[in-house]
């Protein structure tokens, strides 16, 4: 119950589908999702391959609460090695592609081999449909969605890549139904590798659950009682522009690439300015709290946009005018970049071009340019043909590795870590480079203010704690916003829906398993310790601007003591290595 116990496995350079078992005896393990998807990387994908060639694999997954009555469950794994990084990457969508592959019968869809010619695939039940996409190759994501939503109608879920994806960009993301992506480490590349520019999916066969009438009962309870409380609801009222108020007032929202926190004109683009332009509102499948919000200014629209592409496109570009955070949003999404990875080597640039240590065109504040680059970087032409390769690359080629804002080669989120240090600490030890997803510190450091956020005392700890909680709760597909949800809440509403029994305790030994699941994946690619990094300027410089973090520096020796911690908690080796009986014990 809960699981189709199907897994869709499709060759694109045959063009051949066929059904197995899903690996139950993973499942058991890892639950589904992300902790499912990383096990099959982990057992299919040999140590070395390339990123971008033939031997990676794009897996969706989905998870046992998905396509059930559970709030907040309707999202989608998609993962593969991260052409970005080198490491295993698995990345968070919503919409309504997950219900879609379990209402058509599958727990994971896992795409091989890469098509001859550009296509497009569609999946309806049991059936699966192999489609010349040279008409769509090259336009833009919202317009090839645009014209196969007009061919097929809306009920099936498309997925699709823009020309960042078709060429291979290390930044390329996957959007699904227009304005939901799968964002981080490249992971549309994968995705254009293989020639593939979109994926429809539809499905009629529903999910069945233990006991339909009394889960359903129960669920009603948890979304009145639980989901449908303020320290959730929040996300509905103003999405996750929310965050630039409470990140503002702990003083780390990144300036001018990181160099400082707060700008001080933040009051012209904050989330009551930009709520003022709300023309709708939109959730995911299966939502309780409906977070999307649509936005049009001038001739810029977007859903959303969420805080991250707020900061990196204002703040930390020196850049006031909500109308370019939109438009950077729209075309970002458009073009198939992530505005993240995008947005922070673009600033990267502008720092660059003032400090006179190459001179890329552009500086901060200059809104115009910004979003010209951005097209230039979708399209690898001019200067965007480096900067599309990310800011460790081209920090490599040009210099300013000190600012250059990454770690394992994926860009920082927009979390300053000199006011959150175990921030800092999270984006060094996350299995797909700098991560606010892992653990999120400033809840606890900053938000709560649980914890001091300028010392190293007990941060390997907290880290730990935050991310064991976040891998069984996204290998559970749930939400990130339903922020109160407990162990016992997981346990019980799997218990329901499987008909197994699940406890708390066994919630917590799913996280560990998944986090190390991801480590021994990448200790196979080689990383250890020494790539566990955080660049210079955290270290060095002290953070400028204004706010309570204003002034501060992460000691080399405070941020090496928290390594030591966290590797401590997990039992890994001082090296950051796993011992080979522990990496046995989860498999």
């Amino acid at each position: 119950m809960g699981y189709q116990n199907n897994v869709l496995r499709i060759n694109l350079k045959e063009k051949k589908a066929s059904t197995e078992p899903l690996r139950m005896d993973f499942a058991r393990k890892y639950i589904g999702s992300k902790g499912l998807a990383i096990r099959y990387m982990y057992e299919e994908l040999d140590p070395g391959i390339d990123a971008l060639g033939e031997d990676n694999k794009l897996f969706l997954t989905t998870g046992p609460l998905t396509g059930t009555p559970v709030p907040c469950s309707g999202k989608l794994s998609v993962a593969a090695k991260s052409p970005a990084t080198g490491t295993m990457n698995d990345c968070s969508i919503g919409g309504h592609a997950g219900i879609k592959i379990k209402f058509a019968g599958y727990d994971m869809i896992i795409f091989e081999g890469i098509s001859e010619e550009p296509c497009y695939v569609v999946i309806e039940d049991d059936k699966v449909k192999f489609l010349d996409a040279a008409d769509l190759w090259g336009r833009g994501s919202h317009e090839a969605e645009a014209v196969l939503a007009e061919q097929y109608g809306t009920d099936y879920s498309i997925m699709s890549i823009g020309p960042a994806g078709e060429k291979l960009s290390n930044m390329a993301c996957i959007n699904s139904d227009y304005y939901r992506q799968a964002g981080r480490g490249g992971i549309g590349a994968v995705m254009g590798s293989k020639k593939m520019k979109a994926i429809l999916i539809k499905g009629t066969k529903g999910v069945k659950v233990a006991d339909i009438e009394k889960t359903t009962d129960r669920i009603l309870e948890i979304l009145h009682d639980d989901v449908l409380q303020e320290d959730n609801t929040f996300v509905y009222d103003a999405g996750t522009t929310a965050f630039l108020e409470a990140c503002g007032d702990g003083g780390i929202v990144p300036y001018k690439n990181f160099s400082g926190a707060n700008d001080p004109e933040w009051e012209k683009y904050n989330g009551d300015v930009l709520m003022q332009y709300r023309e709708g509102k939109r959730g995911c499948g299966s939502c309780g709290l409906g977070c999307g919000n649509f936005l049009k200014i001038g001739n810029a629209v977007c859903e959303g946009p969420e805080y991250e592409t707020i900061a990196v496109a204002g703040p930390n570009a020196g850049i006031t005018d909500p109308e370019h955070i939109v438009k950077f949003n729209e075309v970002c999404d458009n073009m198939g970049l992530d505005t993240i990875s995008a947005g922070d080597t673009i600033v990267w640039a502008m720092e660059m071009t003032e400090k006179g240590l190459h001179d890329f065109g552009i500086r901060f504040g200059e809104a115009d340019k910004m979003i010209e680059m951005v097209e230039l970087m979708a399209r690898q032409e001019g200067v965007g043909a480096d900067l599309c390769k990310g800011v460790k690359y081209c920090s490599e080629k040009y210099g300013g590795t000190d600012f250059a804002m990454q770690v394992k080669g994926l860009e920082f989120p927009q979390y300053e870590p000199r006011g959150s240090w175990g921030m800092s600490l999270a984006y060094a030890v996350s299995d797909r480079g700098a991560c606010h997803m892992r653990a999120y510190a400033p809840n606890v450091e900053v938000f709560a203010a649980a914890v001091p956020p300028y010392t190293s005392e007990g941060k390997g700890q907290m880290v730990y704690e935050l991310g064991e909680f976040n891998a069984v709760k996204f290998s559970l597909c749930i939400c990130d916003f339903w922020g109160t949800i407990t162990y016992d809440i997981m346990a019980e509403m799997l218990t329901m829906i499987t008909g197994e029994k699940w406890t708390a305790e066994e919630m917590g030994e799913v996280g560990r398993r998944v986090l190390n699941i991801g480590r021994a994946f990448n200790q196979r690619e080689g990383f250890n310790r020494a790539n566990d990094t955080i660049p210079k300027r955290l270290v060095r410089e002290a953070l400028g601007g204004e706010g309570p973090a204003a002034g501060q520096k992460i000691p080399q020796e405070a941020f090496e003591d928290m390594l030591d911690q966290y590797y401590e908690v997990m039992g890994w080796n001082k090296d950051g290595t796993m011992p080979e009986e522990l990496i046995r014990s989860i498999l």
